[in-house]
Parts: structure tokens; C-alpha cells; sequence
């Protein structure tokens, strides 16, 4: 059923993958502001003054809005907690990918392109990721849950 708590975190999954598309995920500004690198889920923009560098990174913006389809997808399978724990542990793996990604943009390209000793910070795009992966784990246990109090239920019967 629709109001079970699993049903809530991957609600929050699907919500929290629409705010890492639309808000930025990492940046970093130099110390006399003249560079800045954003990453957000479309492109990383290295700024320089007046020109700018841009690296696409779309598919970034495509596996979460994939996620975000499995999220809603398994939150639809309320009556077939087999398969929605499978889609969650599914989505698990995408997201894992996707962090992955995120981290790879983060450390090994953007980190580099202006005074490496220069830390970036994460912004909410990230924390959305972090949400979203956290709420589904929730999401995967709650439905392991009910799936084992209903078998339990019908041993008794």
C-alpha cells in the first residue's frame, strides 16, 4: 500500500534525484576569484575571466533521472514486495555508479584545474545524492521487513 513508510523514502529517492538534476553538485573558486569550476548534472564549467571551458557530462543527468524512474517505478509494486526490493537493490547499483561518477568528476578532473591544494566544497546537488542513496538502503530495509512479517503471518495460519 501507498502509505507505508517504504513507500515514503522512495518517494524522498525520487524527489531528492529531481533536486541533484536542477541544483549545482561541486564548485570551487579561486582565492582572488578570478577561475571558478561548477559541476552540476548537465556540464562542469571551468570559468576564466571572461572565457569559459565546458565539459558535458549529461549522462550524469540521465542515470538520475533513470534512477528517479525506478524509485517511482518500485514505489508503484506495493503488492509485489519481492520485486520492489529487487528494483530497490537495482537502483542501489545505479546509484552507486552514480556516485562514482560524481566523485570521479569531483577528484580527478575538476580538482586539477586550477591550485590542486585549493579544497572545492559540495553543494546541495550532492546532499541530494547522499539523501537519495541513504532513503532507498531505508526504503530496501522497511520492504525486507514487511515482506518477512508477512511470512511470518502465514506460518501461523
Amino acid at each position: 500500500m501507498l502509505q507505508r513508510i517504504q513507500s515514503l523514502f522512495l518517494a524522498i529517492v525520487g524527489i531528492s534525484m529531481g533536486i541533484f538534476v536542477v541544483l549545482p553538485i561541486w564548485n570551487k573558486t579561486a582565492t582572488d576569484q578570478s577561475q571558478t569550476v561548477v559541476l552540476n548534472a548537465l556540464r562542469l564549467v571551468h570559468k576564466q575571466g571572461i572565457t569559459e571551458s565546458i565539459t558535458p557530462v549529461w549522462y550524469i543527468a540521465v542515470l538520475a533521472v533513470v534512477v528517479a524512474g525506478v524509485a517511482f517505478f518500485a514505489l508503484f509494486q506495493y503488492k509485489n514486495r519481492l520485486l520492489q526490493s529487487g528494483v530497490c537493490a537495482l537502483n542501489s547499483i545505479l546509484m552507486t555508479v552514480l556516485m562514482a561518477l560524481v566523485m570521479y568528476f569531483v577528484f580527478g578532473k575538476a580538482q586539477d584545474f586550477f591550485d590542486p591544494t585549493l579544497q572545492g566544497h559540495f553543494d546541495f546537488g550532492f546532499y541530494a545524492l547522499v539523501t537519495a542513496l541513504l532513503s532507498n538502503v531505508l526504503a530496501n530495509r522497511f520492504i525486507r521487513r514487511d515482506e518477512k512479517f508477512v511470512r511470518a503471518q502465514d506460518r501461523m495460519r
